[in-house]
């Protein structure tokens, strides 16, 4: 009787074998429903043995084979697999997390057949290219087999016109192209483009805004290949395509294609190796590539792609000008300069934006008679004021609680507010700018995809006069009218622990001053510092990314950061911290680590935030200088963390490659 090999939606490191009554090589790939504990799951047949290593008595039979899918090809298996293998991730985790909810219930309703061609659409008539746009083309040859490019452009230097004219290109030769955004918040304006511009072809998205059956049939119709173009989101690396490409990853840079939970996974770094796979190009675009990319770049390993001058040919980058706050009256955190500069845009009828990426009214409520301030319970972070629906709440565990109208220690009355965030921005600049029309854009005012598309039509409306946004606004949004970009606050991101700080802040103040001047209208853009002299500061007035990344680079070499050091980080959480420093001790003292030189282990410390949601987290980072060596030992290390005895109440998990200490 046939054996099943089943790869389990588990946090395991093993396959479980069941027996079937039919079964052939051909069902490797095939979902299958399959017994487990007391219940029923929904597993991948990954192998058709005749044997196991268990007694056929003790293995219990399998479900339906469930051949209504098409198996899942053997190159979205590899895939998986390398992503297991990388990442120190149960294969089952990998294989069935990539797959639409909807497939993996054990009880599956009929499937209706859904719509996958796009509805009428206005065809947007191709520009006419400039000259670097021309060259950029003409460097990408779509018919050679692996290559991997970054283009560095400029904000509104034309990236998505090069992505729309190699999607043209590989369309022509029967080839499906996958397209890549950080965020669902750049899907509508860019999805429209490309549905504009591809009419007569099928266009789907693939992010989780959509509804469980949309998704399904989304992800139905690439698998398929009825889907000409995919348009996702980080998980949307994983779709199986049969006659991809082209892969193109936009805004490279951005921090949201890494996943934070569940299998921790970089989207873009997936990305490369899936087109290295299939031996297909992959393009990089950003108007600040990751150091990572920019160094690849510099060695040679991809190819740099340059768009130095915005496309428009009456559009030039803005002017960035420094307002040195220590020596200027602030009216509630912002500087007379920047009020004559709005005041001036109010007066053309241009738009401005305020930039403040710190939702909420005040980041906290204190008493000055007794020093308490508006602490989370759960978190070892302050509670944020909400002051337009009374409510203090935490942004890292969701907590909430009424604004006390006494102070809780001491019962004074004379509770203030310290600090600011864009609702108080948004009441301070009403009160200033009683008659412009102002909008504010955040967390707390988005949280659809349908509230966002209203906001972008006001904006593109004319319908706002000064928008004040976090960084949802920072980055691939065109606005015609906008002219003006005060920036404040960018101060704090000088000096913080965390060694990417610096390439964070730089990429973002790049991007969201690359919102002023986009059309015919000057742009300007204003930021309020009492650091103007900084090297970060300075590269920015000078719109020199490639200067700023050099000596960031030359310090991260000399400090051996990666990307000259390959890092995985092992974190531990349990109700007391002491629990969490010393499962993280005995995990660094294991027999194994003495066994693989290459690799350095550093002290386990608690983590930068190290209280959230009641319980406490450490960390322990190993190093290497050889990313063949780390992959060689964390495998080893995993297994032997496996067999640590730990408490019951303590959870840990390994992460490859991390982006937050």
């Amino acid at each position: 009787m046939p054996v099943l090999r089943v790869a389990l939606d588990l946090p395991l490191h093993r396959l479980f074998d069941y027996v079937a009554e039919s079964a052939s090589p051909e069902d490797v790939g095939c979902l299958v429903r399959v017994p487990f504990a007391k219940g029923e799951r929904v597993g991948v047949i990954v192998e058709v043995v005749d044997a196991s290593a268990w007694p056929l008595a003790q293995l219990k039979m399998a479900g339906d084979i469930l051949r209504d899918l098409p198996p899942l090809p053997g190159d979205f298996l590899a895939l998986c697999e390398f992503a297991s293998a990388y990442y120190q991730a149960a294969f089952g985790e990998v294989l069935l997390q990539a797959l639409p909810a909807g497939l993996k219930r054990v009880a599956r309703p009929a499937r209706r057949s859904g719509r996958t061609t796009n509805p009428p659409e206005r065809t947007a008539p191709a520009p006419e290219l400039t000259a670097e746009q021309s060259v950029v083309l003409g460097a990408i040859d779509l018919q050679a087999r692996f290559s991997a490019h970054l283009l560095y452009g400029v904000t509104g230097s034309g990236k998505t016109e090069v992505y729309l004219r190699l999607i043209e290109r590989t369309l022509a030769t029967g080839e499906q192209v996958l397209l890549l955004v950080p965020e669902i918040n750049l899907t509508p304006q860019l999805e429209g483009r490309v549905r504009a511009r591809f009419p007569e072809r099928v266009v789907v998205s693939l992010h989780s805004e959509l509804a469980e059956a949309a998704r399904e049939r989304n992800w139905r119709a690439a698998f398929a290949g009825e889907a000409d173009i995919v348009l996702g989101t980080r998980l949307a690396i994983f779709t199986p395509m049969p006659r991809l490409g082209l892969i193109v990853v936009d805004e490279e840079h951005d921090s949201s294609f890494k996943q934070q939970d569940g299998m921790r996974y970089s989207a873009r770094d997936v990305a490369v190796f899936r087109a290295h796979q299939r031996g297909i190009p992959i393009l990089l675009g950003s108007a600040t590539p990751s150091l990572e990319s920019w160094a690849n770049a510099q060695s040679r390993r991809y190819a740099l792609l340059t768009l130095s001058a915005r496309a428009n040919p009456e559009a030039k980058l803005p002017a960035v000008h420094l307002l040195d706050t220590r020596r200027m009256v602030l009216h509630d955190g912002v500087s007379e300069p920047l009020i004559a500069a709005i005041s001036a845009r109010l007066e053309r009828g241009e738009q401005s934006l305020v930039f403040l990426n710190r939702r909420g009214y005040a980041p906290v409520l204190a008493c000055a008679a007794c020093g308490w301030v508006s602490r989370c319970r759960r978190c070892a972070a302050n509670l944020v004021l909400h002051l337009a629906d009374r409510r203090l709440r935490c942004h890292h565990c969701g907590f909430e609680a009424r604004v006390p109208k006494v102070c809780p220690t001491c019962g004074n009355q004379d509770i203030h507010p310290f600090g600011r965030g864009t609702q108080r921005l948004e009441v301070w600049l009403q009160e200033h700018f009683p008659d412009a029309r102002i909008l504010r854009v955040d967390r707390d005012s988005v949280k659809s995809r349908k509230q966002w598309e209203t906001m972008l039509d006001r904006i593109h409306g004319g319908d706002a006069d000064i928008l004040v946004g976090t960084q949802m606004l920072a980055k691939g949004h065109d606005f015609p009218k906008l002219t003006l970009v005060g920036v404040l606050g960018a101060d704090a991101a000088l000096f913080a622990a965390d060694w990417r700080a610096p390439e964070r802040l730089f990429a973002q103040l790049m991007q969201v001053a690359g919102r002023a001047g986009r059309a015919e209208l000057m742009g300007e853009v204003l930021i309020q510092t009492q650091y103007p002299d900084h090297p970060l500061y300075a590269a920015l007035v000078g719109h020199d990314y490639p200067g700023f990344a050099a000596a960031l680079l030359r310090e991260r070499e000399q400090a051996g950061f990666p990307p000259y050091a390959f890092q995985a980080m092992l974190r531990a959480e349990a109700p007391e911290m002491a629990a969490a420093i010393a499962f993280l001790t005995t995990a660094s003292a294991l027999p194994v680590v003495r066994d693989h030189g290459g690799v350095v282990l550093y002290d386990p410390v608690p983590m930068k935030l190290s209280r959230l949601a009641n319980r406490e987290r450490g960390q322990l980072l190993a190093e290497s200088h050889s990313r063949p060596a780390l992959q060689a030992f964390l495998p080893r290390w995993r297994e032997a963390v496996e067999a640590i005895k730990a408490p019951a109440k303590l959870r840990w998990h390994l992460e490859v490659d991390p982006l937050e200490f």
